[in-house]
């Protein structure tokens, strides 16, 4: 039974990669569509890998939330492909504005974003990492091609400013993952308006950092603050959890500080001076709210916890990977001199 569950979960995996590859690699509005639907149909059964009442809410509200999303995204398609007479009176710019919403809906982006950090709350660590990287690939391609400037960057300064303001007074650990992802999307959307080597550099630095920390607090078995507070956690083990989320942050000299702050330079180049006001703003925030986390930490005297710790040391990927994100700016100032 055990085998039998890997296989399936791996299938799935399987699945969800391949669609996402085909649907990047797709010049065509219906294939782009159909991945889409292929991507959710597989992630579903690795949601309900684990069978409880709270996960199979999150389920239908992914479920719900992501199905007439697409509806309407296929019927905008539909009506572009056949052209109805009355179709071609609207504004030109009116499909690609419902394409655009729905696109940012299905990111958990605003104008509803609500259902993405309540979906969160209820999933296993390795299926927020899924849903918060990997499954936001598809939409954000497919938005690259139809953006509509106005819309973006409403979406990128109201997402940065709520999801900060809504990591003040977070207990649950998940969901303060949620919101930093949401500020994330903002500051990946950004850099598609200017270049999309940037996002796709920023994407795949954003999660190693995230798969880091998720791993970190699933080796643990972490789920909320005070797990971090009281538990007797070793000190090594808590340090490196505070440096992987001072990185996320974008604290400089982490790593995490180094594609904000090419996207500052390349938001700067081209002029998009409040974008830059705003981010940087939400960034200090979040900034605050991790380091009022980690003094927090070190400065409450632990107590062992009534609730199940995993005392185990984390991996020596962790360790190395961590060790890397301290360090960075010093690594590569030396290569900049040796060279």
């Amino acid at each position: 039974m055990h085998k039998n569950f890997n296989l399936n979960k791996f299938m799935f995996f399987i699945i969800i990669m391949m669609s996402t590859l085909y649907a990047v690699s797709s010049n065509s509005w219906i294939n782009i569509w159909m991945s889409m639907e292929i991507n959710l149909m597989s992630f579903i059964p690795l949601m309900l890998m684990i069978n409880n009442l709270l996960t199979t809410k999150s389920m239908i509200t992914y479920f719900m939330v992501q199905a007439i999303a697409s509806m309407n995204f296929l019927f905008i398609i539909l009506l572009k492909t056949v052209q109805f007479k009355w179709f071609s009176y609207l504004n030109q710019s009116f499909p690609l504005i419902i394409m655009n919403l729905c696109l940012l809906t299905k990111m958990g982006m605003i104008p509803l974003y609500q259902w993405f950090p309540i979906t969160m709350k209820n999933l296993t660590w390795l299926n927020c990492f899924i849903l918060s990287t990997w499954q936001k690939i598809i939409p954000m391609v497919a938005l690259s091609y139809c953006m509509i400037y106005p819309i973006i960057f409403m979406s990128i300064i109201l997402s940065s400013i709520i999801s900060s303001i809504m990591s003040f007074n977070q207990t649950n650990l998940k969901m303060l993952m949620s919101f930093s992802s949401i500020n994330h999307m903002s500051w990946m959307l950004s850099t598609m308006l200017i270049n999309m080597n940037l996002w796709l550099f920023y994407i795949i630095l954003y999660s190693i950092l995230n798969y880091i920390i998720m791993m970190s607090f699933n080796t643990l078995n972490m789920f909320t603050l005070m797990q971090i507070y009281m538990s007797k956690i070793p000190p090594l083990n808590k340090m490196m959890i505070m440096t992987n989320l001072f990185s996320l942050s974008g604290l400089p000299p982490f790593l995490g500080f180094l594609p904000k702050l090419l996207t500052i330079n390349l938001l700067l180049i081209n002029n998009n001076y409040l974008i830059i006001i705003i981010l940087l703003m939400t960034s200090l925030i979040n900034i605050f709210i991790y380091l009022r986390i980690t003094f927090s930490s070190f400065m409450i005297i632990n107590y062992e916890m009534k609730t199940s710790i995993n005392h185990n040391y984390m991996n020596n990927s962790i360790y190395l990977f961590s060790l890397i994100n301290s360090l960075w700016l010093i690594i590569i100032t030396m290569m900049y001199i040796l060279n």
